[in-house]
């Protein structure tokens, strides 16, 4: 990790500190007998959800009181300042009440909309990234810590390939990812964040998804880049607060710029 100034050790020390609290609440719960509630969107939802989310929106309005809250389950508020967080409790909670361990909470810091510093965080792993736009992405696991760096894989047909369910994508959107799926060397479906983790750590070399919001992607960013890897729009749009629902993430420019030709 290259070093950084003190405003930015003391939040990336908070942002895992907000990962540990919310990794205590959730591991609690995790393949327990949780009532499921289905939101207006047909998502499921339970309280572990809530109750994580809750408890990081309290911590982040006590430490940092003129910070705004970006959330999955309880909306916004302080949007205008310059410094908002955002967070999603529990990314993959259909894995979560099935008992797949293959979910996280994420959790993103933004500076005038756009996102530096991102944590994905495993908590049934034990398995946790942090990144830093501009800097570095870190990787953690049984006490043990490493820096992160994407492969150098730079074609589709070489490429080891996430997506999420297939029937998870608008109609228009279905063909082109079949062909992606047909043009890559090992196409994955499933992972939700932890792919985006892979990819930093160079198992994985790519991962397209849509339908996401910005709490399901913000804190991916620092994460992809930190480690040297690309994620953007559809467009090739760098993401942000108020991007859309189409993301791709690479680990070099020329794997990216060939996926994106596939996708546009």
């Amino acid at each position: 990790m290259n070093s950084i100034n003190d405003r930015t050790a003391k939040v990336v020390a908070f942002a895992n500190s907000l990962a540990d609290k919310a990794q205590a609440v959730s591991i609690a719960g995790f393949r327990q007998d949780n009532d499921i509630i289905t939101k207006n969107d047909d998502s499921p939802v339970t309280m572990i959800d809530r109750n994580v989310e809750s408890m990081v929106r309290d911590l982040v309005a006590k430490t940092f009181p003129t910070h705004g809250f970006l959330g999955e389950e309880f909306g916004s508020v302080n949007l205008d300042s310059p410094d908002v967080w955002v967070v999603d409790p529990i990314d993959g909670t259909r894995s979560f009440i099935t008992g797949w361990p293959i979910w996280g909470t994420l959790i993103a810091k933004l500076t005038k909309e756009s996102p530096d510093i991102g944590v994905i965080d495993m908590p049934a792993l034990g398995e946790r990234w942090v990144g830093i736009c501009g800097n570095s992405c870190t990787f953690s696991s049984g006490g043990a810590q490493q820096d992160c760096q994407v492969s150098n894989c730079a074609t589709l047909a070489q490429a080891k390939f996430y997506t999420t369910n297939i029937l998870y994508f608008p109609d228009a959107d279905r063909p082109k990812i079949e062909h992606l799926l047909q043009c890559t060397a090992v196409p994955r479906f499933g992972g939700d964040c932890y792919s985006y983790g892979l990819l930093a750590s160079g198992h994985i070399d790519l991962v397209v998804e849509a339908e996401l919001e910005p709490y399901d992607f913000l804190a991916l960013v620092p994460v992809i880049e930190g480690a040297g890897g690309i994620i953007t729009d559809w467009a090739g749009e760098k993401l942000t607060r108020h991007s859309g629902k189409k993301v791709i993430a690479a680990a070099t420019p020329e794997l990216h710029r060939e996926a994106l030709e596939l996708l546009q």
